[in-house]
């Protein structure tokens, strides 16, 4: 007799669910890490000018939530991150401090003193609501390369933020840095399930050839719960960075729970 799913006792369910993630768990290399980008924490307060809400505050509880790593933006206009967040969230935040930033020389120097664990170099436009597209490496090479120099002297590591694509790839192997962060914004805007399909196609492809080249794979930008699962499953993510998503639902349920849910679903 063919038994229903209502009628599946709980510990065959549970037998399925275990067998179901030791499949995932044997597919994949390695299990992507979780950053929590706390920036729109900051825009809350920056819209009054006041002191709260706290993005370190924001940055502890989302640790306690189980966070991987925290990451921030300080932009050259300080539109939402301003310096002292930055210097008060490394005496701070216990798990990996990613600084996303411009290749510039200011920002470069700023890095230097305070020293993150790692820098991910960025494009910037004063007139853009969030970043919009990748790090044109190609074209910005020996910028780029000056100032991957100067952070890796000190030990920070540093990656990249780029579009998938492979011409990109290579010139950021070419420029020396330790991984790239693919942006996954056409992904996540994909307004059919075809369209989305084929931006995940392009992303898949992009990853394989990252890790052909030696580099660490990262990726980020505009991912939600429920558009992540499927990019968490590229095999050898190392890394996944998200932010308005998890800041959006911490509104209505709380930062450490925002997170906790995020990383359920990154991890299995």
């Amino acid at each position: 007799m063919i038994v229903g799913k209502e009628e599946r006792c709980p510990a065959f369910i549970f037998l399925i669910r275990i067998l179901e993630l030791n499949f995932a768990l044997e597919s994949k290399t390695v299990m992507p890490d979780l950053g929590v980008n706390i920036d729109h924490v900051a825009t809350v307060r920056q819209a009054r000018l006041t002191y709260e809400p706290d993005p370190v505050w924001a940055a502890v509880l989302a640790e306690l939530g189980g966070a991987d790593g925290i990451t921030l933006h300080l932009r050259e206009d300080r539109r939402h991150i301003q310096d002292h967040d930055l210097y008060t969230m490394k005496k701070t935040v216990q798990v990996k401090l990613n600084l996303e930033m411009a290749a510039e020389q200011e920002m470069t120097a700023i890095a230097l003193e305070v020293r993150p664990d790692q820098v991910s170099l960025v494009p910037e436009k004063r007139e853009e609501l969030t970043t919009e597209g990748g790090l044109d490496v190609i074209a910005n090479l020996e910028r780029v390369r000056s100032c991957v120099v100067q952070l890796q002297e000190v030990g920070i590591e540093v990656s990249l933020f780029i579009d998938p694509d492979l011409d990109q790839i290579a010139a950021a192997k070419n420029s020396g840095v330790h991984a790239v962060e693919l942006h996954t914004g056409r992904y996540a805007d994909a307004v059919s399930d075809d369209e989305q399909q084929r931006e995940f196609e392009i992303l898949h492809r992009a990853s394989e050839f990252t890790i052909e080249q030696g580099l660490k794979l990262h990726m980020g930008h505009g991912l939600t719960y429920r558009n992540v699962s499927k990019i968490a499953s590229i095999p050898n993510v190392s890394e996944l960075n998200i932010g308005h998503s998890i800041i959006s639902r911490a509104v209505l349920v709380g930062m450490e729970q925002a997170v906790r849910e995020m990383k359920a679903l990154v991890t299995l």
